[in-house]
């Protein structure tokens, strides 16, 4: 069979065709409908599959990284949860405005307690910040210096948050009660905090709005 065999085919009597002839116009014809199908069907349904599943991939990776976030945000609820007890626990270590007054008191006698003369305790008036009151207090005390030494641990050993600032330490002069050598002064400034209760936050948060207005 050869190819001019091809030109002269009558398809009216195509049942008459020899039995290769036959085969190759079948095989020809399959052909050309797997073409067909694969250009409008098949191809179609293929680049939807394929958008489907890169859809389905886009998913997957979305739930992965939610689910990671969901993760990660258990870990930050647990760390705000410890953020809280620690400032709750701090927070306690600051007296309110009635416990003050038994507050310098402590300090006052820290001192006493090691032999010292206060020359001068003087409360300054207190500094605000965001939920707290600083009191600072000017101090001058005299003593020998392993009094002094130990002046500055009972008042580390405090309860409540007492801190130390602008330290200096020197000789006791002729103008200071002095009635025994090796005399010293030691001035600071004692600075103690405080929380703020709710009516003075109110208080402040209305200043500052009226501040802002301004």
């Amino acid at each position: 069979m050869q190819l001019s065999d091809f030109n002269n085919i009558d398809l009216k009597n195509a049942g008459n065709l020899p039995l290769p002839m036959k085969a190759a116009l079948l095989a020809m014809l399959a052909g050309i409908l797997f073409v067909l199908g694969y250009l409008f069907l098949l191809n179609p349904n293929l680049k939807e599959l394929k958008l489907e599943k890169e859809k389905e991939q886009g998913l997957r990776d979305e739930y992965l990284a939610k689910k990671m976030q969901a993760l990660k945000m258990k870990t930050y609820e647990q760390q705000v949860i410890d953020i809280q007890r620690t400032f709750g626990n701090l927070l306690k270590q600051l007296p309110d405005k009635s416990e003050m007054d038994g507050l310098l008191t402590d300090i006052n006698q820290a001192g006493l307690s090691q032999g010292l003369s206060f020359e001068g305790f003087v409360p300054l008036p207190e500094v605000f910040a965001e939920f707290y009151a600083e009191k600072p207090i000017n101090i001058k005390v005299l003593g020998h210096y392993h009094g002094l030494g130990a002046f500055v641990t009972e008042v580390a050993k405090l309860s409540r948050i007492v801190t130390l600032h602008n330290l200096q330490i020197h000789p006791a002069g002729k103008d200071e009660k002095q009635t025994q050598k090796d005399i010293l002064v030691m001035e600071a400034v004692a600075k103690t905090y405080r929380y703020l209760d709710a009516e003075e936050l109110a208080a402040r948060k209305m200043q500052e709005n009226k501040a802002n207005k301004k």
